[in-house]
This record gives structure tokens, C-alpha cells and sequence, in this order.
């Protein structure tokens, strides 16, 4: 096995050995992977934690020990709670985004392979006991600091991303990994038969005419949903799907809802 880390903010994952290639999800700062092949300047990686396969270049690849991704692989790690943040030692500063990993956090310092970087931002605390009004309140607030991020396909950074990689990125806040896409996180949580039921941070899924699970959402409460459409923005939903206000008319079809939430 040859494990790596992500030890800058952020890299792309591509779906071929190539810089041309389509952006499938990314690594973030503090998330381990594994090295399945190389090809020359190419490596392809699974993420360790949603086994996301994809292309890094091997410039962007920093290599950690077996014993490191062990443990790594082990424990939930805290998340940085600004939207922007640093890492530094004394001759490196790594910029982070909301959302990034904090691996091994003891309330001072990260520890990134061999290499230690002090952090003095605010971060989630994985190892408090599970609240769910906490994790409910946490979602919300988090979700209004995503609002007008960029849509990127395969994205996850606050600086542009998708619809699932929104959704993933939430729940990982609250300590709640879900997989990388729309289609698989459909098939996690309990159903919620009817919009009026639905609670804040549930998540809402939406398909095509071919029935394909093709975006998804967090609903808020007070009728609202967030997602990520051109942009992170609140609209209106309801039995029928989403009600895109800029341009009255529905934007996407409502499949499904679903509650990740413990009751």
C-alpha cells in the first residue's frame, strides 16, 4: 500500500491521467488516499474516506506512512469551521478552506505526515457526544456560510463545487460521512414521505425524465431548500421540486427526501 495525503487546500481529481480530463470530485486539505496505479507524471488514488476513485498528478501527491494512514483511517478528525483559515510552521503557510480536515488536532497543532503545522482557527470537536439539535443547528449555520459558492463540477471547496459535494461536505461537519454523488447518497437515511414533514437537514433528491437521480439538496425549513445551481442559493420547495424565483419556473424534479439525522 502506498498511502498519501492532501497537504494543499485543495487538488483535482480527474477522471483520466490528464490535465484535459473532467474533474470528478477533489482532495482537501488533510484527507488520506491510497495509491492504486501510476502512470508516468499520473497517479490514480482512492480517498480514504468515501473510496472515491480518480487521477492526481504527482506533483500535488504527499506521501505518509502505512502506520500514519492506519491511523488516520481510525478516528473522525475535527474540520475547520472559517471559510478561510491557514496552517503554518516556521517557513510554510498552507491556506485552508471551511470544511478542511484537521488530522490528529489537540487544540493547537495538525500533524500532516512528518510534519506538524499550528492552527489557531475554529474547528468541530468529533469526540463531543452526538446532540442532534447540536448537529441540526451546526447544518444551518454552516449551510448559510456556502451560500453563493460557485458551481464546480467535482468540486468541494467553498470556492466552487457541486450539488453532492455540498451535501458531503455538510455532513461531514456534523461528523457524518456520506458518499462522494447524488446517486449514491440516496441511499443512505430514512425516507420522509411528504415535504411537510420534512425537518431542516434533510436532504432532498431530484431526477431526470429517464428517472436518474441527477441533484440534491438540504432542505432548511420554512419551505426553503439549499443547493448548488449555478451557484449555493436558497429557493423555494414543495411537492413538486424546486421553484427557481430568478426564472419562475421549477428548476428540478422532486424524487425523494431523506433524514440522516438520529430522531
Amino acid at each position: 500500500m502506498n498511502p498519501g495525503i492532501c497537504a494543499l487546500s485543495a487538488v483535482p481529481v480527474r477522471a483520466e491521467p490528464n490535465d484535459r480530463a473532467e474533474l470528478v470530485t477533489q482532495l482537501l486539505f488533510g484527507e488520506c488516499y491510497q495509491i492504486l496505479v501510476t502512470q508516468e507524471s499520473w497517479l490514480q488514488v482512492q480517498l480514504a474516506a468515501d473510496d472515491y476513485v480518480g487521477w492526481i498528478d504527482t506533483k500535488q501527491h504527499t506521501p505518509v506512512t502505512t502506520e500514519y494512514y492506519a491511523a488516520w483511517c481510525a478516528q473522525d478528525h475535527p474540520r475547520a469551521l472559517d471559510v478561510v483559515q491557514a496552517v503554518s510552521d516556521a517557513t510554510t503557510k498552507i491556506p485552508l478552506t471551511l470544511g478542511c480536515r484537521l488530522p490528529f488536532f489537540d487544540g493547537m497543532n495538525v500533524r500532516v505526515g512528518e510534519r506538524s503545522y499550528f492552527f489557531n482557527g475554529t474547528a468541530t470537536n468529533p469526540a463531543a457526544a452526538p446532540d442532534v439539535a447540536r448537529q441540526a443547528a451546526l447544518l444551518r449555520k454552516m449551510a448559510l456560510m456556502y451560500l453563493k459558492a460557485p458551481y464546480v463540477w467535482g468540486g468541494k471547496s467553498v470556492f466552487g463545487l457541486d450539488c453532492s459535494g455540498l451535501c458531503q461536505q455538510l455532513y461531514g461537519l456534523v461528523g457524518i460521512q456520506l458518499p462522494r454523488d447524488a446517486r449514491q447518497q440516496i441511499d443512505h437515511g430514512r425516507p420522509v414521505h411528504f415535504v411537510t414533514q420534512a425537518q431542516p437537514g434533510d436532504l432532498a433528491f431530484f431526477d431526470n425524465a429517464e428517472g436518474r437521480i441527477v441533484h440534491v439538496g438540504m432542505v432548511m425549513g420554512e419551505g426553503q431548500i439549499l443547493h448548488a445551481h449555478g451557484e449555493v442559493r436558497l429557493d423555494p420547495l414543495d411537492h413538486n421540486g424546486i421553484y427557481n424565483r430568478d426564472r419562475q419556473r421549477y428548476s428540478h424534479k422532486l424524487r425523494l427526501l431523506k433524514r440522516l439525522l438520529p430522531e
